[in-house]
């Protein structure tokens, strides 16, 4: 890992880096394609009603629908990470899109349950064969000067796609586009991913790690198995009760995962090739920024389903109305990260990033505030302030997080970062989802009120909680360096 920025760059490189508008056109093109996976994730949700009802869904078959496609994402991530640095981030990138589209395409055309099910896992294991390239690329493509714009928009995105996610998936189910109703939630996906594949060809550089790297079997299937029997019962143990099996399945997914850490140091240590080289944790930019993102994203995750259940179950809204009230929300997180990653950064460094998560545990804290005086006849004006301030520390921080976090990573091993960062927020996000959800839901449950008035009593106290959560995680931001590497010198 001594090598220079320079000098990894010039073996990674298959060809001429594109410039100027070609570069572009080329980060455009990656960015759809992680646009799309997000979005993808998210707005499926508001067509699970209609699935049940065109396919004849059973409860768990409904469940799988989305649990499928999270749970192979997440497994399927670091892998695809590692391939993308052997065999070619590019060609890896392209075959994820391709898969993707197609899976799209698949999803749309479900006849039965079962066909929709393993489609979906098919398009979660195509997206973390593309996801991983699309940071590794913007890494290879931009020098650590350019990379703040590029590197925002990506966390920029996630904000954006997970509030868009549910109102486009709201209108097309009922504008009920050619009679298609639910299937053009999916069917949207194939032109877009189509022009995203004929500019990805022509446009995304290919490059590789000048490292040899080899595909560790024995550690992708004890990595897949520890994620797998985490994830999986965090995605489904609330809607079941918490059952004897799922705390079994998640110490056995903690055992296999500390497995997999020790196996991978004893590696590494003994001059081998890990999947997850464990020495980029020696960057402290790098684990820093690991800690501060989970921290962020297990409340930020959590409040957007909170949210939404307050909304529809508590005030009554229906799903469009309850996604346009999240508007403010997601107008916020664009334009602070973009904000955050290109002006602020430059000018007060962490301190950004120290702020950011006091600014949404205050925006929490005021949501809360509000549904407490204003019960039943809150509107959708009221909570307003809440909403933009939560937005905007979210979009402070997710805006700047991987210039901090990637700033020191040498490009040798952009996807194993990538891979690694990608994870890390895709294993918040469900642990948040999970236990955060479990806890609106039971204070619910302990209300004595009727069904609506007991969600918009539940809503209070979570708010609280989750503002508490967020203001720890700002503790983890004082562990970065003052400034993120913005300038082009060698990192190694």
């Amino acid at each position: 890992m001594s090598a220079t920025t320079t000098e990894v760059s010039a073996d990674l490189i298959r060809g001429t880096l594109p410039t100027g508008r070609a570069r572009t056109l080329a980060l455009v093109a990656l960015l759809l394609a992680s646009f799309m996976e997000l979005l993808d994730s998210t707005i499926v949700n508001v067509a699970l009603p209609r699935i049940e009802e065109s396919l004849r869904v059973r409860g768990p078959e409904l469940q799988w629908m989305v649990v499928s496609y999270t749970l192979a994402f997440a497994v399927g991530l670091i892998t695809g990470a590692r391939l993308g640095d052997t065999i070619g981030r590019k060609r890896m990138f392209v075959a994820g899109l391709i898969g993707f589209t197609l899976c799209s395409a698949l999803c749309g055309l479900a006849l039965n349950p079962e066909m929709l099910i393993a489609a979906r896992a098919a398009q979660g294991l195509a997206s973390a064969a593309m996801i991983p390239q699309v940071l590794a690329s913007i890494q290879v493509m931009y020098k650590p000067s350019e990379r703040a714009a590029g590197l925002a928009l990506f966390s920029a995105l996630a904000g954006v796609a997970s509030v868009s996610g549910p109102i486009l998936g709201a209108v097309l189910t009922d504008a009920d586009i050619a009679g298609l109703g639910w299937r053009s939630v999916f069917l949207v996906n194939v032109p877009v991913g189509i022009v995203a594949i004929v500019a990805a060809i022509r446009l995304v550089p290919e490059s590789t790690s000048p490292i040899a790297h080899r595909l560790d079997v024995v550690g992708v299937v004890t990595l897949a198995a520890g994620l797998l029997a985490l994830l999986y019962p965090l995605t489904v143990g609330a809607d079941q009760g918490w059952p004897v099996w799922t705390w079994a399945s998640i110490a056995i997914g903690v055992g296999l995962l500390w497995r997999f850490v020790v196996v991978q140091r004893r590696e590494e240590r003994a001059g081998g090739e890990p999947l997850v080289p464990l020495s980029l944790l020696r960057f402290r930019a790098f684990a820093a920024g690991l800690a501060l993102l989970a921290l962020f994203f297990i409340p930020m995750t959590g409040y957007l389903l909170v949210q939404t259940l307050f909304l529809q179950l508590g005030l009554g809204y229906s799903t469009l109305d309850a996604g346009l009230t999240m508007l403010p929300f997601a107008i916020a997180v664009p334009v602070l990260a973009g904000l955050s990653a290109t002006v602020l950064v430059k000018r007060f460094g962490r301190l950004v990033l120290v702020l950011a998560p006091i600014l949404t545990a205050v925006g929490f804290t005021v949501l809360g505030l509000t549904a407490a005086l204003g019960g039943a006849s809150v509107t959708s004006w009221q909570l307003v302030p809440g909403l933009l301030l939560a937005g905007a520390g979210f979009g402070m921080l997710v805006g700047p997080i991987g210039i901090f976090v990637l700033g020191q990573v040498p490009v040798a091993y952009a996807g194993a970062a990538s891979g690694i960062f990608n994870t890390t927020s895709s294993l918040s996000s469900a642990i948040g989802a999970a236990v955060l959800g479990t806890v609106f839901l039971g204070f619910a449950k302990e209300s004595s009120a009727g069904p609506g008035i007991a969600f918009q009593e539940a809503f209070v106290p979570s708010a609280l909680i989750m503002a508490g959560i967020v203001l720890v995680s700002g503790v983890a931001a004082f562990f970065l360096p003052k400034r993120p590497i913005l300038d082009d010198q060698p990192v190694g």
